[in-house]
């Protein structure tokens, strides 16, 4: 059975850094990209950050400049370093795991999540 689990600090005060990890197992195939996803309350849930075949990294355009992500030293895991961060920054944060998959594939078989880790960031 496939499983991610985020871990890390999730308390800061603004313009502070947190790192979040994100540790997948049960896994046969190596995920094609993981990523990072937030939802905030009273939001719908976002991509944050993805990485592709482990090294093609892509962000959205409110954390551009801040977040990193990146590869762990196992196969798959990932890594958000988070700088400069924000009190709007505040969220769940949700790790995913993907595969790319034929048309007509169920979701359930092509994408998995963790739980999510709360991150809370103070004016």
């Amino acid at each position: 059975q496939v499983q991610l689990v985020e871990s890390g600090v999730g308390l800061v005060e603004a313009g502070g850094s947190l790192i979040l990890s994100c540790a997948g197992s049960g896994i046969t195939d190596n995920f094609d990209a993981m990523a990072w996803f937030r939802q905030a309350p009273g939001k719908q849930r976002e991509l944050v950050a993805n990485l592709a075949n482990g090294y093609n990294a892509k962000y959205s355009e409110s954390v551009k400049g801040r977040f990193t992500i990146s590869r762990g030293d196992a196969q798959n895991t990932v890594i958000l370093q988070m700088n400069s961060l924000k009190p709007e920054d505040t969220a769940l944060y949700y790790c995913n795991g993907a595969y790319i998959c034929d048309r007509g594939t169920p979701d359930s078989n092509c994408n998995f999540w963790g739980r999510g880790i709360q991150v809370t960031v103070s004016s």
